[in-house]
């Protein structure tokens, strides 16, 4: 009995999982100089929706978990309007992790966070802001008027705070 439960357990959460495999090769990037980002809406940790401002002039992107835990850590020895206070969005990619994974503890924990996160859930979403990047890095976009003037890729918390509070 108990090995009929815990393969009826076993299969639901790996069925819980999202194992279907989507297609995103072939794929446009999104993070190309040039392009804009003007109309650009995302749902935060609190799954409000966020459109970019036309006075941002800075994205963040954590597409990994590393550097996601970097921009996070950093992001939590600020105060709360630090993001804004220099016109900077925060995007976090959590396409990858399970949904079980993502509903049990990845969203939950986002929630104890002081600053905004906009999340890219979903791997059709991700997967053009991902495209052509090293992933493992953070990803800072400049912007003018909506507008990709800039993309360069860092590793560490003074990076990523020189970025922001560059003028």
């Amino acid at each position: 009995m108990i090995k009929i439960i815990t393969a009826i357990t076993l299969a639901l959460l790996f069925a819980a999982c999202d194992s279907k495999e989507q297609n995103t090769q072939d794929v446009k990037a999104k993070l190309v100089m040039g392009t804009s980002l003007s109309g650009l809406t995302l749902k935060d940790q609190f799954e409000v929706e966020h459109t970019l401002k036309a006075t941002t002039t800075k994205v963040v992107f954590a597409l990994a978990k590393a550097s996601a835990h970097v921009c996070n850590d950093f992001f939590e020895t600020q105060k709360p309007t630090y993001l804004g206070d220099n016109n900077t969005e925060f995007i976090a990619d959590v396409s990858a992790a399970p949904s079980i994974i993502k509903s049990l503890f990845i969203l939950p924990g986002l929630k104890d966070f002081k600053h905004t996160v906009l999340l890219l859930n979903e791997k059709t979403t991700a997967a053009p802001f991902r495209k052509g990047l090293d992933t493992e890095k953070i990803v800072l976009v400049s912007l003018r008027e909506g507008v990709i003037e800039k993309i360069t890729t860092v590793s560490t918390d003074k990076e990523l705070q020189s970025f922001i509070e560059a003028n």
